[in-house]
């Protein structure tokens, strides 16, 4: 297949190139555009729709604005970025005949900002909180309501093929769960920087569990999309196995080769140290204390059933190792 990716020469572009490479043919549109093994050229959104590019068959979609957990970004560049690149290359994608599968990477958080209940499933009404998930979810309405508009009369916005007035193409709205891997810059990056200096951690009193993507299993399951019939819909991803903040520490430790040490100091005094750090703009601050305390469970049932399979092939705490001694080196 000839495909397309936006925003090509990031974390999980990079990945997929490598991935989907072999036996594809791979496009880039980006705002840079470095020579890469894999891609056999990068074109720049200016070159959307002009008579050099070249036949494609499906698009990858993932160009956008990340999450700013240090709340610096100003609330209409992620409406700029997430929403309205998505209009851009979903219209190509609308009006180009021989595009015929769209994968586009929303977020977890554009469904909810927290989970109530056991785990976060596609059933659940949207309720992003903050521009990064508002302006994701309103890049998803935007898709929905080109493709499938009936399903915008559904709280939860789940369609299908059938739902389509688009026939002969498929569109695929995939929410991720934190994705990681070799070479992955986020939270992660932080916590180990933490445990790595011999600093204890201090959140040992936050029972939590978290869903996290590893970068393998997300490939995959790109794969799956790619070379499998899967009807058109939105699918939450996540690993099989959801980790607490205080695993993910022996996970570091053990592939540190360091003893684990958790401190469990009362909650209370824990959540005051954030709110001082949201105040001088310090690593720790309320949104990051929220993403490594909070429970945040994401089921994968459906996009398992999808493709076809029972388990994800990376177990979660492999996929862990691994970023983690990517950090090392």
């Amino acid at each position: 297949m000839n495909i397309l990716i936006t925003g090509v020469h990031g974390f999980v572009g990079s990945n997929l190139v490598k991935a989907l490479s072999p036996e594809n043919t791979i496009y880039g549109l980006d705002i840079v555009a470095p020579e890469k093994d894999g891609i056999v050229k990068t074109f720049s959104w200016n070159d959307l729709g002009g008579i050099d590019l070249p036949q494609i068959d499906a698009v990858i979609h993932l160009a956008g604005k990340a999450h700013d957990t240090r709340n610096k970004s100003a609330a209409d560049v992620y409406f700029k970025v997430n929403t309205g690149l998505t209009q851009r290359i979903f219209d190509w994608f609308l009006a180009n005949e021989s595009a015929k599968k769209f994968i586009f990477f929303s977020t977890v958080k554009s469904a909810s900002d927290k989970v109530e209940g056991k785990c976060l499933t596609e059933e659940c009404v949207p309720t992003p909180v903050g521009p990064y998930g508002e302006s994701k979810i309103k890049a998803e309405d935007y898709i929905i309501g080109h493709f499938a508009p009936e399903a915008l009369k559904r709280p939860y916005h789940n369609f299908d093929d059938g739902d389509s007035l688009v026939k002969g193409k498929n569109v695929y709205i995939i929410r991720p769960c934190m994705i990681h891997g070799p070479g992955n810059k986020g939270n992660l990056n932080l916590l180990y920087g933490v445990v790595s200096k011999g600093i204890p951690w201090p959140l040992g009193a936050f029972e939590n569990r978290r869903s996290f993507t590893s970068i393998g299993n997300l490939c995959v399951v790109i794969d799956g999309f790619l070379t499998k019939n899967v009807p058109s819909g939105i699918y939450h991803m996540g690993d099989d196995e959801a980790l607490s903040t205080n695993e993910l520490i022996q996970v570091i430790c053990e592939a540190l080769g360091k003893k684990t040490h958790i401190w469990c100091i009362p909650k209370g005094l824990m959540n005051g140290v954030a709110k001082v750090g949201g105040w001088f703009h310090l690593p720790l601050n309320p949104l990051r204390m929220q993403k490594l305390t909070e429970n945040y469970v994401v089921s994968n049932a459906k996009i398992k059933a999808a493709l076809g399979i029972t388990r994800m092939p990376v177990r979660a705490k492999d996929g862990l190792m691994d970023t983690i001694r990517s950090f090392k080196q």
